[in-house]
């Protein structure tokens, strides 16, 4: 890690403009007439130790925004724009902590200042009296937001990892994103399974069967219109949570599911929706074997995404915030905040809760390719939606 002392000072990074934030926000959140207050949520290290450059210039972004914002607070048609802090919690997708910190001025370089640094409340205080929030964040913070927004109506775009070479993501042209998002959606709603062929080093063949069955499909537009709704940003993708066997009958999800970590190609077997065996070689096989025998939970098959902005001409940055959206991605751990059924009690503690993405693009896994993804219906209809790692349907 680095320490605080060696990543403080100013940044040079590209930036978006008064005008060109100003713009974002109210297109990301169509105003509503009790739209009052908007919240900029950022996670504070416990310790300087446990700091990193990427995480203090997102806190620098942070700041920035809110000045600017504040100080165009009339042309966004809000009441009141507020920074406010909370403890990190450690690992992405956790539950928030039970109090968060309004901000008077700066923020805090970790968390044990945070009492000197404006008021402390209880986030259910923060949830009841902000109806907008942006997440600038080092840990995700989307599962719990997805859930408190359900229950206290606000909505939230949620910006784990966000950092400066993100900024292009956002000038794209949403509405292409909206229609193809859409798309995916009207393709994945009936469909009952995804069966996916895989591809390990041009030889070695892979293939698994995704159940869909009891499920619809969720769109990621980048845009909020409705209540009650939080997502990402930078967004575009449509995404499912395959059927876990929570119902009277058992997930037909099975197959082994190639990823390559590092250099490793590891190989999860699946049955019933999870992962109960690792196999392969490498120092990545061994700590994933020992990640799903410490955490079970970890092994949940917990989402099929279908992310579209790699035809836009965006690469990856190695923050999953970004990376996910490119292309097709399965994720690990839990659901819940998807409408699944694994969430944080089935996890051994607070800082073992976990919602992990691999993505399938050769950018990131050159190893493993998509040979094709064909979408199967009641009526035995099928459909190949992806081939050699091109969409077929856009």
């Amino acid at each position: 890690m680095i320490s605080g002392a060696n990543i403080q000072g100013n940044f040079k990074m590209d930036k978006l403009s008064s005008e060109e934030l100003t713009n974002l926000i109210k297109s990301v959140f169509p105003c509503f007439p009790h739209d009052k207050n908007l919240g900029i949520l950022v996670d504070i290290p416990e310790n300087p130790e446990s700091d990193n450059k990427n995480w203090s210039q997102r806190r620098e972004i942070a700041q920035e925004w809110f000045s600017a914002l504040k100080h165009n607070i009339n042309k966004i048609g809000l009441e009141t724009i507020q920074l406010i802090a909370y403890e990190d919690v450690g690992s992405n997708n956790a539950d928030l902590p039970l109090y968060a910190t309004i901000i008077k001025s700066k923020l805090p370089l970790f968390s044990g200042l945070m009492n000197e640094a404006g008021k402390r409340v209880e986030f259910e205080y923060v949830f009841n009296n902000f109806q907008l929030f942006l997440a600038p964040t080092e840990y995700s913070a989307t599962a719990p937001l997805k859930n408190a927004a359900k229950k206290f109506g606000f909505r939230a775009a949620t910006m784990p990892g966000f950092s400066p070479e993100m900024i292009p993501a956002l000038r794209i042209d949403y509405n292409e994103v909206s229609r193809r998002v859409s798309i995916l959606k009207e393709k994945l709603d009936p469909a009952t399974c995804a069966e996916v062929h895989f591809i390990v080093d041009n030889e070695k063949d892979y293939k698994m069967f995704f159940d869909l069955r009891f499920r619809k499909a969720h769109l990621s537009p980048g845009r909020f219109p409705d209540k009650s709704v939080a997502g990402n940003l930078p967004s575009g993708e449509t995404y499912i949570v395959p059927y876990e066997g929570e119902l009277e009958e058992k997930s037909k999800t099975q197959g082994t599911l190639p990823v390559q970590i590092k250099d490793d190609i590891v190989l999860f077997n699946i049955k019933e929706n999870r992962a109960i065996k690792v196999d392969g070689k490498g120092e990545s096989v061994e700590i994933e074997r020992d990640h799903l025998k410490r955490e079970p939970a970890y092994g949940n098959m917990a989402e099929l995404g279908f992310g579209v902005l790699g035809d836009f001409g965006l690469k990856p940055i190695h923050e999953i915030l970004l990376d996910e959206k490119l292309g097709f991605h399965i994720a690990f751990g839990r659901s819940d905040h998807f409408g699944g059924d694994v969430g944080p009690d089935d996890f051994s503690s607070p800082k073992e809760v976990i919602h992990l993405d691999r993505v399938y693009i050769p950018d990131i896994q050159p190893r493993v390719s998509i040979k094709s993804l064909v979408l199967r219906y009641e009526n035995n209809k099928t459909e190949e939606i992806i081939k050699n790692n091109k969409y077929l349907i856009f």
